[in-house]
């Protein structure tokens, strides 16, 4: 016969358990962070707009730059609290579709366009459209989160590009050697060229993750260091030229590489095997690459049973 436990000893496991088991309140808290950080680049978003329509065309660039910085950080609280979800995927999209979409699009026309012919708006529109078009296949085809690339430039990075001109351009450098230059024309193909390579399969490098405990993480911190000091010392300088060689260094690596024609030997969307930075709160995704479904010799294997011998 077992013997009875103690009442004090139910105490105590009660006691402990409630301890151990989270507070409601703390567990809502850090469930709405991540969108929180969204919301914050929607309203950073709408102010450019306000800003643009006001005049206020330097303080609209760096409103984008803004929203920028807070859609990159959404997705790393929600991986570090472990509070992803596909409603915040989905909220992320619909937020950035307006500030790098409609946001940047809004400015440029406003600089522009807004004295020339009356169907030049249509450049803003056709920028808009590859940018929810470059959204929604973001979702489908990379689940809302890209691992080792992006496929196609990312919509942040187009937008930042259009939305900095304006803080470059009052800077001493342009208006020495670039003043000049018929930027009617040139910021026209750049929002199609920007447009095209969204909606492009051309494989754009994320943000690589910093660490201490080997010597490439050390070299990426280093590096990623040395970004964050130009982006606070000179931020009219290193935003606009950054992004612009941003953006040509990866469409002259796919062209010179051959990157568009080349089969990969490997899932483009996981990390690299020998990715040792991992966080601590997380683990790499495991995607098998099964076609087996394909075949229609297993398909009809697994819809008529085999015989039985016996």
């Amino acid at each position: 016969m077992r013997p009875l436990r103690r009442r004090s000893d139910d105490v105590v496991d009660f006691e402990s358990s409630k301890r151990r088991r989270p507070r409601p309140n703390l567990q809502r808290g850090i469930i709405i962070l991540p969108s929180a950080f969204t919301l914050g680049n929607l309203f950073f978003g709408i102010y450019a707009i306000v800003a643009a329509t006001r005049g206020d065309f330097e303080w609209a660039g760096w409103f984008i730059i803004f929203a920028g910085v807070l859609d990159m950080l959404d997705g790393r609280v929600a991986r570090f609290t472990r509070t992803g979800s596909r409603f915040g995927a989905e909220l992320d999209s619909l937020v950035d579709a307006i500030s790098f979409g409609v946001a940047p699009a809004i400015i440029v026309y406003e600089l522009f366009f807004a004295d020339a012919t009356s169907w030049s708006w249509t450049l803003s529109y056709v920028y808009v459209v590859a940018v929810v078009v470059r959204l929604a296949r973001f979702n489908v085809e990379q689940g809302g989160a890209a691992k080792r690339h992006f496929l196609g430039l990312p919509s942040p990075s187009a937008g930042m590009t259009l939305a900095s001109w304006y803080p470059f351009s009052q800077t001493p450098l342009f208006q020495t050697y670039l003043a000049d230059l018929p930027w009617s024309q040139i910021m026209a193909m750049g929002m199609v060229l920007l447009g095209v390579l969204m909606v492009s399969h051309v494989p754009y490098g994320k943000v690589p993750r910093i660490g201490l405990r080997t010597r490439k993480g050390q070299l990426t911190t280093a590096w990623i260091g040395t970004l964050l000091v130009l982006a606070f010392t000179v931020p009219r300088y290193y935003f606009f030229v950054s992004l612009v060689l941003y953006m040509v260094w990866g469409l002259l690596k796919t062209v010179l590489l051959g990157l568009l024609d080349r089969l990969p030997e490997r899932d483009p969307l996981l990390d690299d095997p020998e990715d040792d930075d991992h966080d601590d709160y997380s683990s790499p995704d495991v995607r098998s690459l099964d076609y087996s479904h394909l075949d229609p010799d297993s398909r009809r294997s697994r819809r008529v049973p085999p015989e039985n011998d016996s």
